[in-house]
């Protein structure tokens, strides 16, 4: 008996003491964290993992939209020349043999080659800008806008050297583009390049910058001037004079070559900046001619080889290599073996870099170029030149002339079995004048191209070199057959 009262015991102690210890527990118990598998609700750490690159592209719908409706396409119509006459001796030995052996027009109807590309609307009056060979040698220019409606455009102005053309059409209150500011690009910044490839009008491609102040070799004018912006948006055959546009739709280029070894895209575009493009439009708006501001200096690019040659430590800037005798630099104080490391405070490592920089401005302008010599940085006050050595505007060749025109009747083109020509109403002193061209005069041809306009002069004469001899044929209203050879510049 007392061994089960012992046993009873026992266990209500056992019993209670469960009792009190779950208690206890109960009271005391540590916090505890629920750990879930998959999307678990709990932030275990501030960290803040990197949007991926999709998630940071720019909204390009807006300038797609704003630059398509202000971007053209170009259709050119260029005569056809022929070969076998002999009419003139004079032509031939100049310019080799001439294409016809009557006056041009006579009975026949001429033959054109037909080309394209694109343009822009840089004003709401209807100026458009856009590659020089686009336009080059045309007799006949057609814009098409965005909403199809057609227009015959005539040429303001051409400048090889930069391969930019001014063009205008008869038309008001049309959408256009802003410049944009085309030193702010940054290398991998968003662009967009809008044009007509292959005929295929208003298309649109994106990509990125990816090389600034390029220089390829494409170029032909006499002083060409290159410093493209490399993109890798698509362009093929029909996007040369299109729009480069920043995300923001402003006009940062005028589209104008590939690299390719096919003639079609393969991954590089090359556009003019529009800071060389605003320009030359402003000049030819305003002078007929580009003024190209020129330092007097044969340059290169500084290389390790040339550094180490010259003692040049650091590779930084352009290496002068001459100056010319009458040139700005030399007037300046800069001397060869100078290095220019800035322009107005733009630094400049590359030719194309320096080129740029200089082409922003006009015969007469001051820029301050800093130049390291001897290993010192010195300062230059450098007032800039023109191609003749001093600081004069240029007049555009056409006002070298020193003549005024009128059209011609369709009644006298039939009396003189003529399809197109000019007729010289007022003569002043000028290369014409000095010639022995008389009033009453009719142009039919300058150097193999037909004449009916005075922008077909201009035109022609702006192809020409002012060194070499420009050849002026045409009819005097008595029926007299004439020509006349000079030169823009003796």
């Amino acid at each position: 008996m007392d061994s089960i009262k012992k046993i009873a015991k026992t266990l209500a102690i056992a019993f209670a003491g469960a009792l009190i210890a779950i208690f206890i527990y109960s009271k005391i118990k540590p916090e505890t964290h629920e750990v879930l598998q998959g999307n678990s609700p709990v932030q275990l750490t501030n960290y803040n993992a990197p949007q991926s690159p999709q998630a940071q592209l720019p909204d390009l719908t807006q300038a797609a939209e704003k630059s398509v409706h202000a971007v053209v396409h170009i259709t050119t119509k260029v005569k056809a020349q022929g070969y076998g006459g002999n009419e003139n001796p004079l032509f031939d030995f100049f310019f080799g043999p001439r294409g016809y052996n009557q006056p041009r027009g006579y009975n026949q109807e001429p033959e054109f080659n037909v080309g394209s590309g694109s343009g822009v609307i840089i004003s709401r009056e209807g100026y458009i800008v856009t590659n020089n060979h686009v336009i080059d040698e045309a007799d006949h220019i057609e814009v098409t806008l965005n909403d199809n409606r057609k227009f015959t455009a005539k040429v303001i102005g051409r400048d090889p050297n930069t391969d930019i053309a001014l063009v205008k059409i008869d038309a008001n209150d049309l959408p256009f583009l802003v410049w944009g500011n085309s030193e702010t690009l940054k290398l991998g910044e968003w662009v967009l390049a809008v044009g007509n490839p292959f005929n295929l009008t208003s298309t649109v491609t994106a990509g990125i910058v990816s090389a600034k102040s390029r220089s390829i070799g494409i170029i032909s004018g006499q002083l060409p001037l290159e410093s493209f912006i490399q993109t890798d948006a698509a362009v093929n055959p029909g996007n040369s004079g299109g729009a480069l546009v920043n995300a923001s739709g402003d006009l940062v280029g005028i589209n104008a070559a590939i690299a390719s070894k096919t003639g079609s895209y393969s991954g590089y575009s090359f556009a003019v900046p529009a800071s060389i493009a605003r320009k030359v439009v402003e000049d030819l708006k305003q002078f007929g001619e580009v003024q190209r501001a020129l330092l007097g200096v044969e340059i290169k690019n500084i290389d390790d080889a040339l550094a180490k040659e010259e003692h040049l430590g650091k590779i930084e800037g352009v290496y002068i290599g001459k100056t010319t005798e009458e040139g700005a630099a030399r007037q300046a104080g800069l001397k060869a073996g100078d290095v220019i490391i800035n322009v107005n405070g733009n630094p400049v490592n590359t030719v194309a870099e320096l080129q740029e920089q200089i082409a922003k401005y006009r015969p007469g302008d001051k820029v301050v170029i800093s130049a390291k010599r001897d290993g010192s940085l010195k300062q230059f006050n450098v007032v800039l030149r023109n191609t003749k050595g001093d600081t004069s505007i240029v007049k555009e060749s056409f006002g070298v002339l020193g003549a005024e025109f009128e059209a011609i009747s369709d009644k006298d083109k039939e009396r003189l079995k003529i399809g197109e020509g000019i007729q010289v109403v007022n003569l002043s002193k000028g290369k014409l004048k000095d010639a022995g061209v008389k009033i009453g005069f009719i142009i039919t041809d300058i150097n193999k191209m037909g004449i009916s306009s005075v922008e077909d002069i201009k035109r022609v004469l702006s192809q020409s070199n002012n060194k070499k001899p420009v050849l002026v044929e045409g009819v005097y209203p008595g029926g007299e057959w004439a020509y006349y050879v000079f030169k823009l510049e003796e």
